[in-house]
């Protein structure tokens, strides 16, 4: 019996329009691909089309972020090596830093902690908090002489997540809220030619603050 459904051999499509309609499909993703996808992603604009969409400069700051992202990985690295003299030299850094923030601490009486560092041209810093999972901090940082570019993420054993990135930032302000018991704070490296100066201050649901 004939069934009315079933599409007649003319209804279906031919051999040359299925073969046309790939070759379109291929066509729009290398289109896509150039336009969109290398733009975003990689900040590489062959097309021009990428800077119009303002896409260019997403995929650069992306590509920027995680080379600071190795960069800082391969230091942590290269800490994990260092000599006991040089371990000891850290300590000694580290409890001139603890003492001065105690000091900045009481001074400032709103916030908790008030942490001013300087950064020269191509440095970068990381300072994290000890923190449980739920907990909160504000925090407010201002730079002075320029910019930088941040990361704002948290790590633990076997975690690491990244909830913030930004390049050419002079300030940023907000409450951070761990997704986890651990590590959680800040690496801002300077891009600029001249050196620039940052005040940290934070307040909240934190045990610990320092230097990485």
């Amino acid at each position: 019996m004939y069934n009315s459904d079933t599409p007649i051999q003319a209804e279906l499509p031919s051999s040359q329009k299925l073969i046309k309609s790939t070759i379109l499909a291929a066509i729009s993703a290398v289109v896509l691909l150039f336009t969109v996808v290398l733009p975003a992603e990689y900040g590489i604009d062959p097309t021009g089309v990428g800077s119009i969409l303002q896409l260019t400069e997403m995929g650069q700051v992306k590509q920027q972020l995680a080379e600071e992202a190795a960069a800082d990985a391969a230091g942590l690295l290269a800490t994990d090596t260092m000599t006991s003299e040089t371990t000891d030299i850290n300590n000694v850094t580290e409890q001139a830093m603890s003492d001065t923030l105690a000091d900045t601490a009481v001074a400032s009486g709103e916030w908790r902690d008030e942490i001013p560092f300087t950064l020269t041209s191509g440095e970068g810093i990381e300072i994290k908090m000890k923190m449980d999972s739920g907990g909160k901090t504000e925090y407010s940082w201002v730079v002075t002489g320029g910019d930088v570019n941040f990361d704002t993420h948290g790590d633990a054993l076997g975690k690491a997540i990244s909830y913030e990135k930004g390049r050419g930032v002079a300030a940023d302000e907000g409450v951070l809220e761990a997704a986890f018991t651990g590590n959680h704070g800040w690496f801002w490296r300077n891009r600029g030619d001249s050196d620039v100066q940052v005040v940290l201050r934070t307040r909240g649901d934190y045990s610990t603050i320092k230097t990485m």
